[in-house]
């Protein structure tokens, strides 16, 4: 059965009428998780096996 509501919700229940620029409660933390990883440095052993593989062609 077709729905009437020419705005049905989301799967996360907002209607895409909704102009709230909230971004969920979770978005800062998981931004903070993704930051961390980015600035974590290179292992060596992977340093290693890029070199390897720059030396393989």
């Amino acid at each position: 059965m077709k729905s009437d509501n020419p705005n049905p919700p989301r799967p996360g229940g907002e209607r895409p009428s909704d102009t709230r620029a909230a971004k969920p409660g979770w978005a800062d933390g998981l931004r903070q998780l993704y930051d961390s990883v980015v600035d974590e440095p290179l292992p060596d052993s992977f340093k290693d096996l890029l070199a390897k593989l720059d030396s393989a062609d």
